[in-house]
């Protein structure tokens, strides 16, 4: 389900970021693992991890790594996993292509006691300008697709999911700002940085 953002795989910062982020044995969920690229870069620090996958030709390319991931939809079969039963639940870029993000948020913080959501930035100025100047939905290497044809049905802005978390009883634990490259400041992040990472858990 997740898309595949960023430049190559062993490249990509929002692997590294994520990878720094989960402490070596934790148990580890990745919902919408794409290829298990992820997963696999994972299991150099022993981590047990698990991926959800839609897509059955992604699905089966993780299994031919040796990878545990499984075919299920995100929005009507997380009620089968257990409270708690994870340390970290991974939503990498993959929110926006759910049905029922409120729903899917809300299951990945009741499953793992930590979860880390990344997401593009909707709000960023890169963005605005083509709204503001051509008047047509952006297009770039990260919206790739027309506005009848795109997977991204819930496209979010960093403020938009700060008000979220506050909302829906989610504790924001941290935020990183950053783009392909490198994290960035958080001076105006809105409104200056491509893409953002948050690790939060549920409000006790």
């Amino acid at each position: 389900m997740s898309e595949r953002f960023g430049s190559k795989n062993d490249k990509r910062l929002d692997f590294k970021i994520i990878y720094d982020l989960i402490p070596a044995d934790s148990r580890v969920l990745d919902l919408g693992c794409g290829d298990g690229t992820l997963l696999e870069k994972l299991k150099e620090k022993n981590i047990k991890a698990q991926g959800i996958e839609i897509d059955y030709q992604m699905v089966k390319q993780a299994i031919d790594k040796g990878l545990n991931v499984v075919q299920m939809d995100l929005d009507l079969e997380l009620m089968n996993y257990k409270d708690a039963s994870f340390d970290y639940v991974i939503l990498n870029k993959t929110l926006q292509a759910t049905h029922k993000p409120l729903n899917v948020i809300k299951d990945a913080a009741r499953i793992g006691k930590n979860v880390i959501v990344s997401f593009n930035n909707f709000a960023y100025w890169e963005v605005r300008s083509q709204l503001f100047f051509k008047g047509t939905m952006p297009k770039n290497k990260d919206l790739p697709y027309e506005w009848y044809d795109t997977p991204n049905i819930h496209l979010v802005t960093i403020h938009d999911f700060d008000n979220f978390c506050e909302n829906n009883g989610c504790k924001i634990i941290k935020k990183i700002f950053y783009n392909d490259e490198k994290i960035v400041s958080d001076f105006l992040p809105n409104v200056f940085s491509p893409y953002a990472l948050y690790l939060v858990k549920k409000q006790s």
